[in-house]
């Protein structure tokens, strides 16, 4: 960590010791454990240094130029710097930095472009659908009727076909695009096509795959989305928060959904911190970052395939795999605090056409530390030993604590 961080962290142990201990006992969590949850990853010194900036002790309802409180000279040009670094690395016409997360994100596309009652596509909740996708227990599932579409009960890859027939048949004012457990690149072209056929808004969820789209390994959503809604936080290893891409047509619409619609005064040292971040993913350096987080996905995967989990589609072009236990005679859920017992740190997560819950991980945070593809074959052998009981948790967990410390996530 840097000298800053250091003595920021002196200060809050003198003042609030107990505190300090719950922060630094998180760190050695983090630098100790293996980071697998694929919506994960560890954030820069610089993007620590923004988030803890006297940008936090700012107000300012509104946008630059035409802000409710005084004083906002300095967050004014925080925030165009972190927009216009925005467009810049997506090719977008138009970025908003002021969502608070990827759901206030979508829920601000929603409140832009729908009115309450109206029909929505979008991928189902059990194949990989977030909760703002149409579930009863979020705003999305209250207030909207959504139709969901599915994957194909062989290949787990998205029914395309049903999707055109779907929204043949519904005609819904919006189709949504993306997933949190979908580990293939998305044909944004085809949905694009079909939204233009039944006259949708077309809203990509691209909250996952970014930051791959910023370091150019994966494809972009921005050239067919009305909207794109994202984190900025997983993959593009910025703050926890989101963003929106769209259009001039609909730069008004989006902002004013922001704010005043659904949220109040920005988090200036927040929207500070992506602007760090964002020009970090403009950098060759991230390029080369984001396509090892692809290649140790893939390793993984063909690891723990080999080790005799079932991956679904047979493999990844992200940074996310999904994969069942079942074959190692054990359920998600259980696999996932054996995992935990050993230090390795990942998600339990729907399986396509059953009932049973697999298990979610992801490459961003290992590669961040500076793994590679040896460590991933490693890892899933490591994985699938102590799934099967071969392996002891606290031996597992002391060949864990070894390869951490040879892969500090902030070295010094």
């Amino acid at each position: 960590m840097s000298v800053t961080h250091t003595l920021e962290a002196d200060v809050l142990r003198r003042q609030d010791p107990q505190l300090a201990d719950i922060l630094l006992g998180e760190l050695d969590r983090q630098s100790t454990t293996l980071q697998l949850v694929a919506a994960e990853n560890f954030t820069s010194p610089a993007v620590l240094a923004a988030l803890g900036s006297p940008l936090a002790n700012k107000y300012a309802e509104g946008y630059p130029g035409a802000r409710y409180h005084g004083g906002c000279e300095m967050v004014d040009v925080a925030e165009r710097l972190a927009v216009e670094r925005a467009k810049a690395l997506f090719g977008a016409e138009h970025a908003n930095v002021q969502s608070h997360s990827g759901s206030s994100a979508v829920l601000a596309a929603y409140a832009a472009l729908l009115r309450p009652g109206d029909t929505v596509l979008a991928l189902g909740l059990p194949y990989g659908g977030h909760l703002t996708h149409g579930s009863p227990a979020n705003f999305s599932g209250r207030w909207f009727d959504f139709v969901g579409y599915g994957v194909d009960a062989e290949t787990g890859l998205i029914d395309y076909d049903q999707v055109r027939t779907l929204a043949r048949t519904h005609r819904p004012k919006a189709i949504v695009c993306g997933s949190i457990a979908y580990p293939r690149h998305i044909d944004y072209a085809f949905f694009r096509d079909v939204a233009d056929e039944v006259g949708a808004y077309l809203i990509a969820d691209a909250a996952h795959p970014m930051g791959l789209v910023a370091g150019g390994a994966a494809p972009s959503p921005v050239p067919y989305a009305d909207a794109v809604c994202a984190t900025t936080h997983k993959v593009l290893r910025g703050p926890r928060g989101g963003m929106i891409l769209c259009g001039a047509d609909l730069a008004e619409r989006i902002d004013r959904a922001v704010f005043p619609f659904t949220q109040g005064g920005a988090q200036m040292h927040t929207i500070a911190a992506k602007a760090v971040a964002f020009g970090e993913a403009a950098t060759p350096a991230f390029a080369v970052y984001a396509h090892q987080v692809v290649a140790n996905a893939r390793t993984l995967a063909a690891g723990l395939a080999a080790e005799g989990l079932v991956v679904t589609t047979g493999g990844t072009d992200t940074h996310l795999i999904t994969a069942d236990p079942a074959p190692l005679g054990v359920d998600g859920r259980d696999a996932r605090g054996r995992l935990a017992a050993a230090g390795i740190v990942l998600d339990c997560c729907a399986l396509p056409h059953g009932d049973a819950r697999g298990l979610r991980l992801g490459t961003a945070a290992v590669t961040t530390q500076g793994m590679g593809e040896e460590e991933m074959a490693w890892l899933a052998a490591l994985l699938a030993g102590v799934l099967r009981g071969e392996t002891e948790s606290l031996k597992a967990r002391e060949e864990v604590r070894e390869l951490t410390g040879r892969f500090p996530p902030y070295p010094g």
